[in-house]
């Protein structure tokens, strides 16, 4: 069994960052490893919210785990809070690193052109140096254009998506996908680069008119578990933009109109099935 150590914060309440991905990544056959980097009561769409940064916690967790002698067939990064997390878990991955660890880093920090309210541009060059050392890095458009200086743009052709894409190779990952892109009316998607092969990737499936909170974070985990189940980053990338949109459709379906997160938990089983 694959073992796979994912780095972000805990929200107790919420459906998004280590309580999707923990069920997620274990549903899909990986060892599942958390460092969380804060506990939240709820995540942050809520109001009063509480929020415990966890940054004194990460070093001498690593340190225990380097001292049990624990390995890791990836590691995968979603949001980290401050600057100092960033240096931290540049220095983790240097520790535990080997051969065999595929390391996949969702950016998370922006969306819709503007950077969250607790970030600057201090932040984004910091995510950039992380995406360096990434394997693959899943960002959105909005935070391609930050780390790469590119201007934002919400309408675009796929030569503007080329360009991104060429610019996030600079930053020096493996691979390189940008997820949100819409090539075409109703549909949306991701569009990758393989800086080895020099080929692109493109999926557009259907394009659905609501937002929650989390969806991204739905998405990278089950690009996680599939590659490590076996899938090339192409199949992972279709089946989490597939089973991203389906569980969106059985959210809108439930009576309750849950607004805070999508109903993953109803739709494991399908995506247990997808191929």
């Amino acid at each position: 069994m694959k073992r796979v150590l994912t780095i972000q914060d805990i929200s107790c309440l919420g459906k998004c960052s280590l309580t999707i991905a923990l069920p997620v990544i274990s549903a899909l056959g990986s060892e599942t490893v958390i460092l969380p980097t804060a506990v939240l009561s709820t995540h942050t769409m809520f109001r009063n919210f509480t929020c415990k940064d966890l940054s004194d916690q990460i070093e001498p967790i690593a340190e225990h785990w380097k001292s049990e002698g624990v390995s890791f067939d990836a590691i995968y990064t979603g949001y980290l809070g401050t600057i100092g997390q960033i240096d931290q878990i540049k220095e983790l991955f240097r520790s535990f690193r080997d051969e065999k660890t595929v390391i996949i880093v969702d950016p998370v920090m922006a969306d819709n052109g503007k950077l969250y309210p607790a970030f600057d541009m201090d932040y984004v060059r910091k995510n950039a140096e992380l995406c360096a050392e990434a394997d693959i890095i899943v960002p959105n458009i909005t935070e391609a254009s930050l780390m790469t200086g590119m201007e934002y743009r919400e309408e675009y052709d796929e030569a503007y998506i080329k360009e991104l894409l060429a610019a996030l190779n600079e930053l020096g990952a493996g691979v390189s996908v940008l997820t949100g892109v819409s090539l075409e009316k109703g549909k949306t998607g991701v569009m990758g680069y393989d800086r080895a092969t020099g080929d692109y990737y493109v999926y557009q499936n259907r394009r659905i008119d609501a937002s929650y909170h989390g969806t991204g974070d739905l998405f990278s985990s089950t690009c996680v578990g599939e590659i490590m189940g076996g899938k090339d980053w192409r199949d992972a990338m279709r089946i989490a933009a597939d089973y991203t949109a389906h569980t969106i459709e059985v959210t809108q379906q439930n009576p309750k109109k849950p607004w805070y997160g999508v109903d993953f938990e109803a739709t494991i089983p399908e995506l247990l099935q997808m191929k």
